[in-house]
């Protein structure tokens, strides 16, 4: 019963935020901010940029919070409006080049190794080109398929698949080396 109870709560918040009670947003954003800066920092590597972003979306939350429909998860509702945000920001300032490459190999991915920190793991997926990184956060982080994605950015369904595959072999490039430093054999 408890479960009912909290949703209740949560739905009781949403209602005030709505009517502009500062106090049932401050609350929102309490409990979501350090969430969704996290979704935003996978995006946009400066932490002082993805902050500004989510501020941004949260603003963008807040004005919109009357269309919320309570038929999913408010949090999920919340993260998409971040990935969009964060998007629309690098699309303006011109950050996201995308290859049109209709070629590309479906290939198996590994599981990264658990020696690896959660900082390692975010490095290296930072050093990715943007266009690279922004279809492999959407896809294998966010769970898009690939016909969503295409709609998101505005590009083929091929160009996804192209930019992922490519993604993936330079992160298993990159890994390669990571684990042979560690283990001082390069």
């Amino acid at each position: 019963m408890k479960i009912i109870q909290l949703h209740q709560e949560e739905t009781k918040i949403i209602k005030l935020a709505v009517e502009n009670n500062r106090q049932a947003q401050q609350q929102i954003y309490g409990k979501y901010s350090s969430k969704m800066l996290s979704v935003c920092r996978q995006y946009i590597k400066d932490i002082q940029l993805a902050e500004d972003v989510m501020i941004t979306a949260f603003m963008k939350v807040f004005t919109n919070l009357k269309n919320f429909e309570h038929k999913g998860s408010f949090e999920g509702w919340i993260r998409r409006i971040m990935v969009n945000e964060c998007i629309s920001y690098l699309r303006v300032q011109k950050k996201v080049k995308f290859a049109e490459d209709e070629f590309f190999t479906e290939e198996s991915f590994n599981e990264i190794d658990s020696q690896f920190t959660v900082e390692q793991i975010q490095y290296l997926i930072d050093a990715l080109p943007d266009g690279y990184k922004m279809v492999f956060n959407l896809y294998a982080i966010e769970g898009y398929k690939h016909n969503e994605i295409a709609k998101m950015l505005g590009i083929n369904e091929g160009t996804s698949k192209s930019q992922l595959s490519h993604a993936r072999k330079m992160l298993q490039t990159q890994i390669t080396i990571l684990k042979k430093q560690e283990n001082g054999t390069e």
